[in-house]
Protein backbone atom coordinates (compact mmCIF):
# COMPACT_ATOMS: atom_id res chain seq x y z
CA UNK A 1 0.00 0.00 0.00
CA UNK A 2 1.41 3.29 -0.81
CA UNK A 3 -0.02 6.70 -0.14
CA UNK A 4 0.38 9.66 -2.49
CA UNK A 5 0.33 12.19 0.17
CA UNK A 6 -2.93 14.12 2.22
CA UNK A 7 -6.08 14.40 0.45
CA UNK A 8 -7.65 16.66 3.67
CA UNK A 9 -7.61 16.92 6.66
CA UNK A 10 -11.12 17.42 8.49
CA UNK A 11 -11.56 19.82 11.39
CA UNK A 12 -14.28 21.25 13.32
CA UNK A 13 -15.41 24.96 13.40
CA UNK A 14 -17.51 26.83 15.77
CA UNK A 15 -18.50 29.65 13.27
CA UNK A 16 -18.23 28.69 9.35
CA UNK A 17 -18.29 32.01 7.96
CA UNK A 18 -15.80 33.33 10.49
CA UNK A 19 -13.28 30.24 9.58
CA UNK A 20 -13.61 31.17 5.63
CA UNK A 21 -12.59 34.44 6.52
CA UNK A 22 -9.80 33.60 8.59
CA UNK A 23 -8.63 30.60 5.41
CA UNK A 24 -9.42 32.36 2.50
CA UNK A 25 -9.04 36.06 3.61
CA UNK A 26 -6.04 36.26 5.87
CA UNK A 27 -3.87 32.74 4.67
CA UNK A 28 -5.32 32.93 1.16
CA UNK A 29 -6.23 29.41 0.71
CA UNK A 30 -9.43 29.28 -1.60
CA UNK A 31 -12.31 28.21 -0.78
CA UNK A 32 -12.79 25.16 -3.84
CA UNK A 33 -15.82 23.13 -2.19
CA UNK A 34 -18.49 23.85 0.10
CA UNK A 35 -21.21 21.01 1.02
CA UNK A 36 -24.25 20.47 2.57
CA UNK A 37 -25.11 17.92 5.12
CA UNK A 38 -28.27 15.61 5.73
CA UNK A 39 -28.46 16.95 9.45
CA UNK A 40 -28.32 20.59 8.73
CA UNK A 41 -24.37 20.98 9.43
CA UNK A 42 -21.64 22.07 6.35
CA UNK A 43 -18.34 20.78 5.28
CA UNK A 44 -15.99 22.93 3.45
CA UNK A 45 -12.87 22.25 1.59
CA UNK A 46 -10.00 25.21 1.38
CA UNK A 47 -6.92 24.66 -0.70
CA UNK A 48 -3.86 24.76 0.95
CA UNK A 49 -1.60 24.03 -1.57
CA UNK A 50 0.70 20.72 -3.22
CA UNK A 51 -2.77 19.14 -4.25
CA UNK A 52 -3.64 19.24 -0.49
CA UNK A 53 -6.87 20.67 1.41
CA UNK A 54 -7.92 21.59 4.61
CA UNK A 55 -11.68 21.00 5.45
CA UNK A 56 -14.42 22.19 8.41
CA UNK A 57 -17.28 20.97 9.56
CA UNK A 58 -19.91 23.19 11.19
CA UNK A 59 -22.87 22.13 12.90
CA UNK A 60 -24.93 24.08 14.82
CA UNK A 61 -25.21 21.82 18.02
CA UNK A 62 -21.15 20.52 18.30
CA UNK A 63 -20.09 20.62 21.22
CA UNK A 64 -17.61 23.47 23.03
CA UNK A 65 -13.92 23.04 22.36
CA UNK A 66 -12.09 21.31 24.98
CA UNK A 67 -8.45 23.35 25.20
CA UNK A 68 -5.99 20.76 26.54
CA UNK A 69 -7.82 17.81 25.72
CA UNK A 70 -9.17 18.30 21.90
CA UNK A 71 -6.57 21.13 21.36
CA UNK A 72 -3.24 22.65 22.44
CA UNK A 73 -4.56 24.70 25.57
CA UNK A 74 -1.86 27.42 25.09
CA UNK A 75 1.64 27.41 22.87
CA UNK A 76 4.22 26.94 24.36
CA UNK A 77 3.74 26.82 27.69
CA UNK A 78 0.61 24.34 27.60
CA UNK A 79 1.16 21.91 23.93
CA UNK A 80 0.27 18.54 25.14
CA UNK A 81 -3.33 16.95 23.79
CA UNK A 82 -4.89 13.78 24.55
CA UNK A 83 -4.68 10.65 22.63
CA UNK A 84 -6.25 10.67 19.51
CA UNK A 85 -6.66 14.54 19.24
CA UNK A 86 -5.18 16.48 16.79
CA UNK A 87 -2.18 18.78 18.02
CA UNK A 88 -1.88 21.10 15.23
CA UNK A 89 -1.84 21.90 11.60
CA UNK A 90 1.53 22.44 9.78
CA UNK A 91 1.78 24.10 6.33
CA UNK A 92 4.63 24.11 4.01
CA UNK A 93 5.83 27.81 3.37
CA UNK A 94 9.61 29.13 1.92
CA UNK A 95 11.84 29.74 4.83
CA UNK A 96 11.97 33.49 3.49
CA UNK A 97 8.35 34.03 4.02
CA UNK A 98 8.23 33.20 7.94
CA UNK A 99 9.29 36.88 9.08
CA UNK A 100 6.78 38.49 6.77
CA UNK A 101 3.83 35.95 7.34
CA UNK A 102 4.23 36.70 11.28
CA UNK A 103 3.82 40.21 10.22
CA UNK A 104 1.16 39.83 8.36
CA UNK A 105 -0.58 37.63 10.66
CA UNK A 106 -0.30 40.55 13.77
CA UNK A 107 -1.64 42.79 11.19
CA UNK A 108 -4.74 40.84 10.79
CA UNK A 109 -5.09 40.52 14.78
CA UNK A 110 -4.03 37.29 14.70
CA UNK A 111 -2.73 35.67 17.79
CA UNK A 112 0.98 34.60 16.71
CA UNK A 113 3.59 33.71 18.59
CA UNK A 114 6.19 36.25 17.57
CA UNK A 115 9.23 34.77 16.33
CA UNK A 116 10.95 32.33 13.87
CA UNK A 117 11.06 28.92 15.89
CA UNK A 118 14.38 27.10 14.95
CA UNK A 119 13.86 23.13 15.87
CA UNK A 120 17.41 21.26 16.39
CA UNK A 121 17.84 18.08 17.85
CA UNK A 122 19.26 19.81 21.45
CA UNK A 123 17.92 18.53 24.77
CA UNK A 124 15.46 21.66 24.68
CA UNK A 125 14.85 21.11 21.19
CA UNK A 126 15.06 24.88 19.83
CA UNK A 127 17.76 27.20 19.69
CA UNK A 128 17.51 31.04 19.35
CA UNK A 129 20.00 31.45 16.66
CA UNK A 130 20.13 29.38 13.27
CA UNK A 131 22.62 27.05 12.93
CA UNK A 132 23.66 24.04 10.82
CA UNK A 133 22.06 21.63 13.29
CA UNK A 134 18.21 23.52 12.40
CA UNK A 135 16.07 21.13 10.64
CA UNK A 136 12.67 23.21 10.21
CA UNK A 137 12.06 26.55 11.34
CA UNK A 138 8.53 27.67 12.33
CA UNK A 139 6.16 30.07 12.91
CA UNK A 140 2.73 29.37 15.24
CA UNK A 141 -0.46 30.98 15.42
CA UNK A 142 -3.95 30.36 16.23
CA UNK A 143 -7.24 29.97 14.22
CA UNK A 144 -10.93 31.54 15.50
CA UNK A 145 -11.44 28.31 16.68
CA UNK A 146 -8.72 28.31 18.66
CA UNK A 147 -7.26 25.41 16.39
CA UNK A 148 -3.00 25.86 17.19
CA UNK A 149 -1.35 26.58 13.46
CA UNK A 150 2.48 26.45 11.93
CA UNK A 151 3.72 27.54 9.13
CA UNK A 152 6.76 25.54 8.80
CA UNK A 153 9.92 25.16 6.28
CA UNK A 154 12.66 22.35 6.07
CA UNK A 155 15.89 23.82 6.22
CA UNK A 156 17.47 20.65 5.02
CA UNK A 157 16.16 17.38 3.36
CA UNK A 158 15.67 14.55 6.13
CA UNK A 159 16.86 11.45 6.00
CA UNK A 160 18.23 8.20 7.69
CA UNK A 161 20.46 9.75 10.18
CA UNK A 162 17.24 11.87 11.43
CA UNK A 163 15.94 8.62 12.90
CA UNK A 164 17.70 8.06 16.53
CA UNK A 165 14.87 7.14 18.43
CA UNK A 166 13.25 4.29 19.87
CA UNK A 167 9.13 4.56 19.90
CA UNK A 168 7.48 5.12 23.57
CA UNK A 169 5.05 2.32 24.52
CA UNK A 170 1.90 2.87 25.98
CA UNK A 171 0.95 3.96 29.59
CA UNK A 172 2.22 1.34 31.82
CA UNK A 173 -0.38 0.78 34.96
CA UNK A 174 2.89 1.68 37.50
CA UNK A 175 3.46 5.15 34.81
CA UNK A 176 -0.16 5.87 35.55
CA UNK A 177 -0.11 5.44 39.39
CA UNK A 178 3.26 7.56 39.37
CA UNK A 179 1.12 10.65 37.21
CA UNK A 180 -1.55 10.32 39.75
CA UNK A 181 0.60 10.74 42.74
CA UNK A 182 2.81 13.45 41.36
CA UNK A 183 -1.03 15.02 40.56
CA UNK A 184 -1.76 14.83 44.16
CA UNK A 185 1.09 16.48 45.38
CA UNK A 186 0.55 19.85 42.89
CA UNK A 187 -1.44 22.37 44.71
CA UNK A 188 -4.50 23.22 42.62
Amino acid sequence: MRTNGINHLALVCKDMAETVAFYQDILGMPLVKTIVLPDGGQHFFFDCGGGNMVAFFWWDRAPDAAPGIASVEHFPSKPMTAVGSMNHVAFTVDEAELEPCIKRLEAAGVPVLPMVVNHDDSPAGVARDLHPGVFVRSVYFTDPNGIMLEFAAFTRALGPGDVNHVPAGAKTPQSKASEAKVAQKEPA
